[in-house]
């Protein structure tokens, strides 16, 4: 969909192939699964699958526009705690609302059209999450390419706060460190999902910023002015928290109340974002998958209700999404179906989970790698 990538792309050298390549090559060894893919995605693009919806867009965000103005209220015409404390819990589940929508941004699939989606994604991400959209897209589009792929994945390197497989656990070698990892499953979501949220908050997504903005290398065309904004975006965004939302508090009432606010925003995304690949088994470095295989093997769904489409932004679709990461997310439960009849026509599972389940399969994935990681070190 991009001039600019597909520019890039044709400015590269090229040739035919030999036929003795193609024919050992061609859909990575599965010719009638390439063609069935191919076929599915053609109908669902002629049929509209790929096409935005205005009203689908101005739903969400008011929705966080509306749950920020609600937490407002609750903490500021309030001067009892427990109203306070409920305003930084609409406030955190705010923040997570913002990391489902600008994730669609950050695939294009919001409105559809780039720049805007652009712009859509450093404003929310920035002044909701205090995040870079930028810094978020060069690595989830590596994830999205070969998703639990070891050494490709960009998803399965987060040592050191967490390991979610086994695979992973040759780089640790401090007696510290497997401690921490041996308790990562009661951890996980109350302590190492704030530990992320903070580092890339303060650390990881304001240097991408600053060394994108200030870089003398050739990068992308605007990458210098969407850096500039998602700088002014982050400076929105605390000078809305600590300027106007909470001030009259002392400096260690204002810090207590970001971090339990931000502590509620990341459980609630990076929990659920957890879900869908890391208790999932991986691939070795030189495993080469279908597309389609990815989506099969290394993705789970969550069981679809009204709930859990709305609290996981659509994205309990995983699948549907890695097959077509530039459809808008509403439309994957209508997709859902004709996706299963390819899976069951090819042999393949359509892994779909209920919601506890797949959580408690997720925590218990963690303590089990944690208890892998102990063993090591005796």
């Amino acid at each position: 969909r991009s001039r600019v990538a597909e520019k890039s792309l044709n400015s590269f050298p090229s040739r035919e192939a030999p036929k003795e390549v193609l024919a050992r090559r061609a859909g990575n060894g599965k010719t009638s699964l390439s063609e069935d893919y191919a076929i599915l995605r053609d109908q669902l693009e002629k049929e509209g699958f790929f096409e935005p919806s205005v009203s689908e867009c101005v739903y969400r965000v008011s929705e966080i526009v509306a749950m920020h103005a609600l937490a407002a209220y609750l903490f500021m015409s309030f001067s009892g705690v427990a109203m306070k404390m409920l305003g930084l819990l609409v406030l955190g589940l705010a923040q997570g609302r913002c990391g489902w929508l600008m994730h669609e941004g950050g695939h294009y699939s919001m409105s559809g059209y780039i720049p805007l989606d652009r712009v859509l994604q450093i404003v929310i991400y920035g002044t909701g999450c205090g995040m870079s959209g930028a810094w978020w897209r060069n690595q989830h589009n590596k994830h999205h390419a070969t998703p639990q792929k070891l050494q490709h994945d960009v998803d399965l390197d987060t040592l050191p706060l967490v390991a979610f497989n086994e695979a992973v656990l040759g780089k640790t070698r401090s007696p510290i460190l497997k401690s921490w990892l041996r308790f990562q499953g009661a951890l996980f979501i109350p302590v190492s999902c704030l530990l992320v949220a903070l580092g890339w908050q303060f650390y990881l997504h304001p240097r991408h910023i600053l060394r994108t903005m200030t870089s003398k290398r050739t990068s992308a065309k605007g990458a210098s002015t969407r850096a500039m904004g998602e700088a002014i975006a982050l400076i929105a965004r605390y000078v809305l928290l600590f300027g106007f939302l909470f001030s009259g508090l002392t400096w260690y009432q204002s810090w207590a109340c970001y971090l339990f606010y931000d502590f509620i925003g990341a459980a609630y995304i990076f929990t659920n974002f957890s879900l869908s690949h890391t208790h999932l088994p991986v691939s070795k470095a030189d495993d080469y998958l279908h597309w389609v295989e990815y989506a099969a093997l290394h993705t789970t769904n969550i069981t679809p209700n009204f709930l859990t489409n709305w609290w996981m932004a659509y994205l309990n679709f995983q699948i549907e999404h890695h097959l077509f990461p530039s459809m808008p997310q509403f439309r994957h439960p209508t997709v859902s179906p004709r996706v299963r009849a390819l899976f069951e026509k090819h042999g393949m599972r359509y892994d779909e989970r209920p919601y506890f389940s797949c959580l408690w399969e997720t925590l218990m994935n963690l303590h089990n790698v944690g208890a892998v990681a102990q063993k090591k070190m005796a």
